[in-house]
Formats: structure tokens, sequence, C-alpha cells
């Protein structure tokens, strides 16, 4: 009984807009005549032309994002974690945990003051003279690096305080170097917890709006703001439902995802658990 109130928040807060997001993307309007059907046509179309190279951007976007976002996060928080500075740990951590929520027009107006074609960065740096363009993919690239690096230092902690003193201490014992250690014991061990990691971090980038909206546009083809665009009918009037099937295809994107992700932790508990 007392979880029954959180079922009925997850019904309506989660249920009520699946559903209604469902109907409309199966739900094609004539426009001469107002008359409604059920069909694909909606879904056919949102994987055609503009749509799909939208989606296709994200993706790529996501994926890129999320992988440097890896690459660079896990050593950050592997300094963290063997620091000796209580403080500095601290520290870092909190931060991290504000500027992975850090994000929307505040961020955008933050990088283009500072990286924009007349940021203060650029202007003194003569960035501009040397090929810089903030409102480009590498741009748009390095924006979303700023929160999720710190969100991978949040996912990638606690796994990393889960590494056996001991892993390392009988590796040493055996004669292998620190990078052996790395190669062969920790980042296996840890893999299924940076592969998880990744997965996360491509859901924030792929879900990602007002950053890309208030920075770039639609100079950047996004799956976000061409939903955005169907939705107001700055493109084609009446696609309304064809926003909705583009949320359909990122519902169905971020499934997959989360089909990834949750295996992975699980396998990953199994190791730093025993």
């Amino acid at each position: 009984m007392a979880v029954v109130p959180l079922l009925v928040f997850v019904a309506v807060a989660f249920g009520v807009p699946a559903i209604a997001m469902l109907n409309g993307a199966f739900t094609v309007k004539d426009q001469t005549t107002g008359a409604t059907s059920y069909s694909t046509a909606n879904l056919t179309e949102s994987l055609k032309g503009a749509y799909f190279t939208a989606l296709v951007g994200s993706v790529k976007l996501s994926a890129v994002s999320a992988a440097l976002g890896t690459l660079f996060g896990l050593p950050l928080a592997q300094v963290v974690v063997t620091s000796r500075f209580r403080a500095l740990r601290e520290a870092v951590l909190t931060a991290s945990g504000v500027l992975a929520n850090f994000g929307g027009v505040p961020l955008a107006f933050a990088f283009v003051a500072t990286l924009g074609n007349a940021g203060v960065l650029t202007t003194h740096l003569g960035l501009k003279d040397k090929g810089w363009d903030l409102y480009s993919f590498s741009g748009l690239v390095l924006v979303y690096l700023y929160f999720l690096i710190p969100l991978m230092v949040l996912t990638i902690t606690p796994a990393l305080e889960g590494l056996r003193t001991q892993w390392r201490e009988a590796a040493a014992n055996n004669g292998a170097t620190g990078v052996q250690y790395w190669r062969h014991v920790a980042l296996p061990v840890l893999l299924p917890s940076l592969l998880g990691g990744f997965v996360l971090l491509f859901g924030s980038a792929f879900a990602a709006y007002a950053t890309a909206a208030a920075m770039v546009g639609s100079s950047i083809p996004l799956v976000t703001l061409q939903i955005a665009d169907a939705i107001s009918g700055n493109v084609l009037v009446g696609q309304e439902n064809v926003a909705l099937a583009l949320s359909l295809d990122m519902v169905l994107v971020a499934g997959l995802v989360m089909a990834v992700y949750l295996p992975l932790q699980r396998r990953s508990a199994r190791w730093l658990d025993a």
C-alpha cells in the first residue's frame, strides 16, 4: 500500500503522456476534410529527408560527446578517488553534481560570451582568425562536455572506489607494472561501468534541447530541434503528429540505450561486490 502513491504518480506523469504520444504518432489527419485515421505514415515520414538527417545528427553528436566525456571523465575521477585531500575530493564531487545539471540557455549564453564570435577569449586569443567557430558541430560537442564530464565523474567514482587494494598489490607482487595492472585487471573490471557511463552520457546528450536551440538554432540538424519546429509549424503546417512520431523514435533509441545500460550495471555490480 505504501507504494501505491508512487505508482499513481508514475502512471499519471509518464503513462498519460506516453499514451498521448503513441496515439498522436499513429494518427493521420486529412488537412482537407479534417478526418483522422490510424496508420504508420507519420513514422514513415519521420525516417525520411530532413527528419532522418536530424535523427542521425543527434545520434552522432551524442556518441562523440559521450565518448569524449568517458575518456576525460575516467582519469579525473581516478585523481579524485586517489587524492589524499578529503576537501579536494568533496569539492570536486560537489562541483560535478552542480555542473552535471547546469545546462540550457544559461550554459549557451556563458559559452557565447566566452567563446562566441565576439567572446572574451575569442577576441583576446584571436581564435576566429584561426578558424574557431563555436556554432559548429565541434563547438556544440565542447559545450556538451561541460556537463557530460562531471556526470561521468559522478557515475564512475563508485566503481573506482570498488577496486580492491589487494588486486593492485597482487599484481605488483607478480611483477606487473601500473600500466599492466590497468590493462589486465582494472579496466576489464571497470569495462561494464565505463560502457554504462557512456550509455548514460549518450542519453543525456541525446535528449538535450535548450542549449543547442539557443546556440545553433537550426544550423545543425538535431532531432530535438526538428520536433520543436514541427510542433510550432515553423516548417510545415499540420506536422504536429510527425513531431510525436519523432518523439517516439527518440523513445525507441532511449529504450535501446537502457536495454544496454541495465545488464552492464548488473554485471559490474557482481564484479565489484564480490
